[in-house]
Parts: C-alpha cells; sequence; structure tokens
C-alpha cells in the first residue's frame, strides 16, 4: 500500500471525527476571504468615508485571525489525543516517526486546501451578501457588484498557509516528542479521581461564589464616584476583571464539583444509572475541564458583551439622535429666515416651535448626592441655557411650576449614571443683582434643546415671571449668545432629502455665527436630526457588523471545541456503555444520564457566560445609548439559540456512539 492510498484510507475512516473541523475552516476562510474581500469592493469605499471602512474591517481581519489560530491549535492537539492509539499502531507495525509525520502532514495539507479552495470560493460569492448586508445597516442604497479581488486572495492564502505549518510543526514535534506507550496511554489517563472533598476545596468552592457576587457588585456601582480616591475607577474595573476569571475557574474547579458531592453524599451510594452517567464524569474530568471550561465562558462572556453593547448603539441610534436633535431640523437667532421662506415657497408643511433663551452661571453643588472629590468642585458651577416654562410646554404640555421652582431637562442615563443628582434640592443663579435660589422640582431625561447648544449636558427651565426678570439683566445679556432655537417638525417625513438640501444651502450647512462684543465670531453648527441619525449609523453600523460576525465565530470556536471535548469523552465511554448495554440497559436509558451531562458541558458555561455579560453590559450601557432591555434580549437570544444547535449535534453524536456500542 502506498502512502497516499493510506492517508485516503485514513481521512475516509476519521471522516465523522474531522467534519465539523472541516467546516469550521472552511467558515474561518470564507469569513477572512469576505471581510479582506469587503475592504477592496469599490462601492462599499465609494459610499462612507474610506479610511474608516478600511481600518474597521482590516482590524476584523485581525481578530478574527487571532480567533482561527486559537481555534486551529487547540483542534488540532485534540486530534491528535484522538488518534494516539492509531499513531502508536502505525509505530508497533514498523512505520518510522518520520513516516508517520508525513502521513499526517499529507492529510492535514489536503484537508487545509480543500478548506482554503472551497472557502476562498464561498467567500467570493458570500462577499457580496456581506456588502449588502453592511450597507443595509448603514442604510445606504446602492448597487453592489460581485468582485474578485485578487490583494485578498494573496493575503488568505498567505494567512492561512503560515498557520497550516504552525499546525504541522505542533503535529511534527508532538509525534517525534511522545514514547509509544504514552501514545496507547493518552485517552486512559484519568484527568482526577474524586475519592474525597476536602475542607479546603470547600472553602475554594464557596470563594469562587464569593468572587463572582464580587464582581458583579462592583460592576453595578462602577462608575460611583468616591470623594476620598478618583482613582478607583481604574481599580474596580480591574478588580471586576480579577474576581470574575478567578471566581469562574474556581466555581468549575471546586463548586461545581462541591455540589455534585453533596447531591452524591444524599444519595447514600443509591445511584441511578442517571448519576452514573453524569455525576461521575463530570467530578470525573473537572481539574481538566476547568480550565478550558473558564477559557470558554470567559471568551463567550466577552463575546456577548461587546455584540449588547454595539447592538445597543445600533438600536438606539434614532432615540440617541431625538435626545441630541429634538426637531427635525433647528435654526438659531433668527438666522434661518431664508431657510422658512424657501419651505413655504414649495409648499413644504411644517410645525415650528420658538424657544427663548437665556445663558446664566449656575451652582449646581447642593444637586449631589454625595460629596465630590476636590477635584471636581470647581466644575459644579457653569454656564448652562435657561428657557421658560411656556415655551417647554409647547412640547411637555404636562409641566407645571411654582414662583421659586424649576425643572432640569435634558438629564439623560449617561448624565444620572456619572452624575448623581437629586431633585428638591436647590441651584444658585448668578446675577448682576447677586445670588437667586431655585429649587429644583424634577430631573427630565428629555430635552427640547439641540445638544450643540446645552454642550450634550442640561438646561434649566423656570417659570415666565422668572424667565422675563433674568432677561433684564445686563450680566446675564452679555453671557447670552444664543437668544433663540426655532424648531421644525415636518408634517411630511418623506421629504426629508428634499428639506435637507435647502436646509444645506441656506445655512451654510447648518452652520451658524455670532458675533461678540469683542468683535470674537463664535459659532455653532447644527446637524439635522435625520442626518445625526445617519452620522451614527456610519459608526455603529460598521462596528455592528464587525461585531455580529466576529460574534459568530467566537461562537464557532467555543462550540466547536466543546463538540470536539464531548466528542473525545464519548469514544472514551464507549467501552463503559458497551457493558451497560450488555447487563440489559437500554439506549433510551442511558441517553438520559447523558442528557444531564451534556446540560451541564453546555449549559453552565452558557448561564456563567450569559450572567457575565449581562452584569458587563449593565454597568455601561447607558454610555453607548438610550435602550437597554430589547437590544440584550434580541442579542441574548439569538446567542441562545446558535449555542443550543452544538449541544444538539453532541446529544446525537453520542446516540450514535450508544447505538453502536452494542
Amino acid at each position: 500500500m502506498t502512502l497516499s492510498q493510506l492517508v485516503f484510507r485514513s481521512m475516509k475512516k476519521n471522516i465523522r471525527h474531522y467534519y465539523l473541523y472541516f467546516f469550521a475552516l472552511i467558515f474561518s476562510v470564507t469569513l477572512y476571504f469576505s471581510f479582506v474581500t469587503l475592504q477592496y469592493n469599490p462601492t462599499v469605499v465609494e459610499v462612507s468615508d474610506n479610511i474608516k471602512i478600511s481600518a474597521g474591517l482590516k482590524a476584523a481581519s485581525y481578530l478574527l485571525l487571532f480567533v482561527v489560530i486559537f481555534f486551529v491549535l487547540y483542534a488540532n492537539r485534540l486530534f491528535m489525543k484522538r488518534r494516539s492509539k492509531e499513531i502508536g499502531l502505525y509505530q508497533l507495525i514498523g512505520m518510522s516517526k518520520g513516516l508517520v509525520t508525513r502521513l499526517l502532514v499529507l492529510e492535514n495539507a489536503f484537508l487545509w486546501v480543500s478548506a482554503l479552495a472551497i472557502g476562498v470560493g464561498l467567500g467570493f460569492l458570500s462577499s457580496r451578501i456581506f456588502a449588502m448586508i453592511l450597507l443595509h445597516i448603514l442604510e445606504k442604497d446602492v448597487l453592489v457588484q460581485l468582485i474578485f479581488s485578487v490583494e485578498a486572495l494573496q493575503m488568505t492564502i498567505f494567512v492561512f498557509l503560515a498557520l497550516l505549518i504552525i499546525v504541522l510543526i505542533q503535529t511534527a514535534i508532538g509525534i517525534r516528542r511522545v514514547s509509544l506507550l504514552t501514545l496507547f496511554t493518552a485517552n486512559a489517563t484519568s484527568e482526577v479521581n474524586v475519592k474525597r472533598f476536602s475542607g479546603m476545596q470547600m472553602l475554594l468552592g464557596f470563594i469562587g461564589i464569593i468572587l463572582i457576587g464580587y464582581g458583579y457588585y462592583l460592576s453595578t456601582t462602577l462608575f460611583e464616584i468616591d470623594s476620598d480616591n478618583v482613582n478607583m475607577l481604574l481599580y474596580k474595573m480591574i478588580a471586576i476583571l480579577g474576581s470574575t476569571i478567578g471566581g469562574t475557574y474556581f466555581i468549575f474547579r471546586f463548586s461545581v464539583a462541591f455540589v455534585l458531592e453533596l447531591i452524591r453524599k444524599r444519595k447514600r451510594g443509591h445511584l441511578s444509572i442517571q448519576d452514573v452517567l453524569s455525576l461521575s464524569p463530570i467530578m470525573h474530568r473537572m481539574k481538566s475541564n476547568a480550565m478550558s471550561l473558564t477559557t470558554i465562558t470567559i471568551i463567550s462572556a466577552t463575546a456577548l458583551g461587546i455584540l449588547c453593547l454595539s447592538y445597543i448603539s445600533y438600536y438606539s441610534a434614532g432615540s440617541s439622535a431625538k435626545q441630541s436633535i429634538p426637531f427635525d431640523y433647528i435654526v438659531v437667532n433668527d438666522q434661518g429666515e431664508v431657510f422658512l421662506e424657501q419651505l413655504n415657497e414649495k409648499n413644504i408643511e411644517f410645525l415650528q416651535t420658538d424657544i427663548e433663551l437665556l445663558n446664566v452661571e449656575v451652582e449646581k453643588k447642593e444637586l449631589f448626592t454625595s460629596d465630590l472629590p476636590a477635584e471636581l468642585v470647581a466644575a459644579t458651577k457653569g454656564l448652562i441655557p435657561i428657557t421658560k416654562l411656556s415655551d417647554v410646554q409647547k412640547v411637555m404640555p404636562e409641566l407645571t411650576l411654582k414662583e421659586g421652582e424649576g425643572y432640569i431637562i435634558g438629564y439623560s442615563d449617561m448624565m444620572s449614571t456619572i452624575i448623581k443628582w437629586e431633585a428638591n434640592n436647590p441651584v444658585q443663579l448668578t446675577t448682576q443683582a447677586g445670588e437667586e435660589r431655585l429649587t429644583v422640582k424634577e430631573l427630565i431625561p428629555e430635552s427640547v434643546l439641540s445638544y450643540s447648544l446645552t454642550g450634550a449636558g442640561e438646561a434649566l427651565v423656570v417659570t415666565d415671571e422668572q424667565f422675563e426678570k433674568l432677561a433684564t439683566d445686563s450680566r446675564i445679556q452679555e453671557q447670552t449668545l444664543w437668544s433663540k432655537q426655532v424648531g421644525i417638525n415636518l408634517v411630511d417625513r418623506s421629504q426629508l432629502k428634499e428639506v435637507q438640501t435647502i436646509y444645506e444651502d441656506t445655512t451654510n450647512n447648518g452652520r451658524f455665527e455670532v458675533t461678540k462684543e469683542d468683535g470674537v465670531v463664535d459659532s455653532v453648527n447644527m446637524a439635522s436630526q435625520e442626518e445625526f441619525r445617519l452620522s451614527m449609523l456610519d459608526v455603529y453600523g460598521l462596528i455592528i457588523f464587525v461585531t455580529g460576525f466576529l460574534g459568530l465565530a467566537f461562537l464557532m470556536t467555543t462550540g466547536s471545541i466543546l463538540y470536539f471535548k464531548q466528542m473525545t469523552e464519548a469514544e472514551e465511554e464507549k467501552a463503559s456503555y458497551t457493558v451497560l448495554r450488555k447487563i440489559g440497559f437500554t439506549a433510551n436509558e442511558l441517553m438520559k444520564g447523558i442528557y444531564i451531562k451534556q446540560l451541564f458541558s453546555f449549559g453552565v458555561p452558557l448561564v456563567i457566560g450569559l450572567l457575565h455579560s449581562y452584569f458587563a453590559v449593565k454597568s455601561g450601557w447607558m454610555l453607548f445609548g438610550t435602550e437597554l432591555v430589547m437590544p440584550l434580549l434580541i442579542t441574548m437570544s439569538i446567542y441562545v439559540i446558535l449555542y443550543s444547535i452544538f449541544a444538539f449535534l453532541t446529544i446525537g453524536y453520542y446516540r450514535r456512539v450508544v447505538n453502536d456500542s452494542l
């Protein structure tokens, strides 16, 4: 028999072990080639910022490459262990280590070259689909061309051939360093025999739970500022990372085993067949599985957390634009008269909301719920816009005020997380005549003013009488540059594109200027609400596209690793299934215990990963958008469904092994 014939028969025999590995390789090549191809797609480059798109896709390709390297090296090591007896038999019948190495090199080379060829072909066909998905996310209505990039092909071949060489070197070193006896006993090596559960192990298991709980607690107080230590944020981030990773390892290594030990002791030795096939294998392999399960959990939580935050930003683009720019279009200081005249001439219906403004120096120190660090005390006083109640009631008719009261508007979720204020406390207004105190009745998240006028901060609403009084103050008059905001909402929003052109032509692209008394010109840029929303989509659309496919790659990696490990365990336990079948247990009875085992192997890392990502997202989601619940539910639901596919594939493989065991 020639070496090529032996390679062919070996691959045919191991096809059931290779198919998911082969599919994952094809998927990796397809995704990588598609990402690189997108960088050279002229349609994608033309519709957005060239540098931004290219940089984003290039960064994604590097991250994807890291995922592929991690997956391939781990999977190759696992397959080498699974085939250890086969490799030992080759040497036992007289084949040298060099010849065995050549055999495996040819197998891997054939597998990788085939995956590379198929992956490039699928990547070429799917690159147009990916480009269409990206442009759809960015809401760009253009026709995407199907192109084949030679540069992308060269980069893909170089990257995956380099990775193949690394895998072949790993394989050759593994064969040459391992003895024949070790090859025959590799799969029989016990990982850990659980005979007694010591007090120290119980303590470490309890510590694991405490560490994760501590990390979760810190995440809920991440942005709380300590007046004695302004550097607590960095400490908390490091502590959260360390406690969750360490706690996760301790839970898999000790806590789970401790719980299973308690269950086993409560049964007083009367274990059912389900217990034998679930509790015992889990405890028996807990030592080595702890590290891999910890890695899978942390990777899953990280990928899911990043994906959730990205989707929150994308999902919140519309509400964030409305929060920042409350009207379709905004003009200031009566400088938009030409724009309004053009709308009237073209019979474009709109609703106009005029809001008068003053700039007043306000001291807000008494609003804070806790003492501030000395470095931040000076920041509590500054100029903020003030408007009158009757103008705000045009948008918020439910608001009412008594004399000496006011509202803070624009107190968003992001501000409320970083700046802890409490209503029913006073603020001080600095006027020419002195200080005036005003009690803040309520903190309102919505705003009626453009973020360009508030500096992305808050504004103060006062009674009409109070406003008219402040308007006569000489100091306030000198401070006030932007005295009026005119908000325009279109009746028919299908006219947005037409009105946008008029707005840009008549307002110098939304740029308004005012000359101060000293001759210095101050300016403000007013984007339209739709323009602001599309600019956010340009940024977060690319991010959600990249993180979505990278998240899918991470999911494929972690799911495949779990699947490969369970395949290995199923083969190792096949002899036990044979004995159990011979003494009368049916396949369905054996499968009940296997279901419990898979519920642990897939369910526990998934649940802990979901909890990690939830608390990570919950701690800082407000920095990324205005919506939390729906993006979180959608993202996690998709992740759970896709992750469950690997669990069902594993159960299907176990059922085949159990059926073939007799």
